[in-house]
């Protein structure tokens, strides 16, 4: 198994990117991941990596010049960098000299870098990217979260086929619950999107529960929950930051007074469990689903950590054959 990195995405590039790989290679040898190939200027990748002896770690180096900027248009980008670390990171999967492609960089180069290079799976309408929600029961799948910030009917359905197929080979949930998120449980709430998308999924091969609310994606009453990117997107960013904003609030009470500051060192364990539990860092990165590649999408804002479970979620997708469930799913409920 071959993980192409793009060394330079992301806002700590390469630094983190390099030390997440390495950490990976160290924490997980049970992956069975036989070489990373870290993408970016030779010469600069080389010197990063001078602190490691590559001769014992299976490494090896791409050079590409060129970055594309968080500014960019992707498409314009795309096109006229051919030497990117988005793209050749994109073209060494397309040519099958790696299985899976990693990158922090800009997420709209990515997902179009991906279509050009890698194109659509059999069946499939539109890519979508998918995350992993925790819940008081374990996780929940959320899809869509970004790829499509206007969908159809049609694409929903899609999104929940290849929500569950994840689900199932990823999360190991036997046949999984699958909803659709709107304003109410009844049939009746929602916009034309939900109520077309509600229609088409009631005759899918799934264990469709119907609408499902914002609380059912916490309280664990569904496995994977399915939207358009626009709201999807939105929904994720809150979610993380009010997990950023419980945790900083609890170090700062943990801080007023030494009684507090006992309080904190007892509960520590339990403080460490639950930041583990919410951090984003600790689920790597998103899936981009439906593309005809193993793609996942990291934050720019990644540390090493995230960049480490990024490269796990890869490659456990590529172990787990998951593009291959997804692509008979689709070709069996096209619509």
């Amino acid at each position: 198994m071959r993980i192409v990195v793009d060394a330079m995405g992301g806002d700590n590039a390469p630094q983190v990117n390099i030390e997440g790989a390495v950490a990976c290679i160290r924490e997980y040898t049970s992956l069975g991941i036989d070489e990373i190939i870290l993408v970016g200027p030779e010469n600069l990748l080389k010197e990063k990596m001078s602190g490691y002896s590559l001769k014992k770690l299976p490494f090896s180096i791409v050079d590409a010049q060129e970055v594309i900027a968080s500014d960019e248009s992707p498409t314009a980008a795309v096109k006229n960098k051919r030497d990117s670390s988005i793209v050749v990171a994109v073209n060494l999967v397309r040519d099958g000299r790696a299985d899976a492609i990693l990158s922090a960089g800009h997420t709209g180069a990515v997902m179009t870098a991906a279509l050009i290079g890698l194109g659509k799976l059999g069946g499939n309408y539109r890519p979508a990217i998918a995350t992993l929600i925790p819940n008081l029961k374990g996780s929940s799948v959320l899809i869509d979260v970004g790829a499509n910030v206007e969908s159809k009917p049609r694409h929903l359905y899609q999104f929940a086929i290849m929500g569950n197929v994840y689900a199932c080979h990823i999360l190991g949930i036997e046949n999984p619950r699958v909803g659709i998120l709107s304003i109410g449980h009844e049939r009746s709430k929602g916009n034309e999107l939900t109520f077309e998308s509600h229609r088409l999924l009631e005759e899918a091969p799934l264990n469709f529960v119907g609408n499902v609310e914002g609380r059912d994606i916490t309280n664990g009453n569904v496995d994977v929950v399915v939207c358009d990117g626009f709201i999807g997107n939105i929904l994720l960013k809150f979610g993380e930051s009010l997990a950023e904003m419980i945790l900083k609030e609890l170090r700062e009470e943990f801080s007023r007074g030494w009684w507090l500051r006992l309080g904190g060192l007892i509960s520590r364990p339990a403080f460490r469990n639950f930041k583990k539990r919410v951090d984003y860092s600790e689920y790597g990165g998103a899936p981009l689903l439906g593309v005809n590649g193993t793609v996942i999408i990291c934050h720019g804002s990644s540390s090493a950590r995230a960049i480490k479970n990024g490269i796990r979620a890869a490659a456990e997708l590529v172990r787990h054959q998951v593009n291959k469930h997804i692509e008979e799913s689709l070709l069996e409920t096209k619509i």
